[in-house]
């Protein structure tokens, strides 16, 4: 009974590896390529507004409701301690530490994740890759390379308008439901807020985007069978970058603020 229940662990545990390796080869590659010419500006340029301008909807709305719950929870435990001022302190520090990147990133993998891995899954599965080659073309270079230089460079800026907006959110809560004094809302968050605060953030947010362009980006690249495998290439490259998104929040965190 022991015996098949260790083959399957056993089995799992080198797949994990195996995965685990390849990536981190796709990833070295990708990092090696990024500093070799030529580069391709028009694709860069292309995937950036892919990945910022147009997520900027999605990333807006998310950060201006979370401030706005986070002031209005934030109020319910507080007036227990009567400790309501501490409000704007709250939603500053926890938007720009954690909520902003983190959900930001997680929107941005939902929706910019997927759509790489299938277009670049339909291109593997349609032998478009294989053209690119064929016209001397390193195919590596040409889709891989200027998403994930894109997503590193655009998610700290999309991490920043959230941070903003999702304080702005506190502040119309504060002001306009909870009754606090707009000077004395602005002035807190002002002289609560670090820049170490900010910058972790964007740092995370960095991490996040190439995390997010790598996963979608390998897992189309690698499919195989079909439709039915850029079904799977997209499904994976959405949960393995949200995965790792959470799992690499709390190392940067433990990097960051652990003492």
């Amino acid at each position: 009974m022991n015996i098949p229940l260790l083959t399957v662990l056993g089995r799992m545990t080198l797949a994990f590896f195996e995965a685990t390796g390849a990536v981190t080869a796709f990833a070295f590659q990708a990092l090696r390529l990024s500093v070799q010419p030529p580069y391709y500006r028009q694709q860069m340029v292309r995937q950036i507004l892919e990945i910022g301008y147009y997520s900027l909807p999605v990333v807006g709305l998310t950060a201006i409701f979370t401030g706005m719950v986070l002031a209005l929870q934030s109020y319910t435990g507080f007036a227990r301690f009567s400790a309501e001022s501490a409000i704007p302190n709250v939603v500053v520090v926890s938007l720009t530490r954690e909520l902003g990147p983190v959900l930001a990133a997680l929107m941005v993998a939902g929706r910019v994740g997927a759509a790489m891995a299938a277009e670049i899954g339909t291109m593997r599965v349609t032998e478009q890759i294989d053209a690119l080659t064929t016209l001397s073309t390193n195919p590596f270079k040409y889709l891989v390379v200027p998403r994930l230089i894109a997503g590193v460079v655009t998610l700290p800026i999309l991490v920043l308008v959230a941070d903003i907006i999702g304080v702005l959110g506190g502040f119309l809560v504060g002001v306009y439901k909870l009754d606090f004094n707009d000077t004395a809302y602005l002035r807190n968050t002002i002289d609560f807020l670090q820049f170490q605060d900010v910058f972790s953030g964007l740092v995370k947010a960095a991490v996040f985007g190439f995390l997010i362009t790598l996963m979608g980006c390998y897992h189309g690249y690698t499919s195989k069978g079909g439709a039915q495998g850029v079904g799977m290439a997209t499904t994976n490259a959405v949960v393995s970058a949200s995965m790792l998104i959470l799992t690499f929040n709390y190392f940067l965190t433990e990097a960051f603020f652990a003492r």
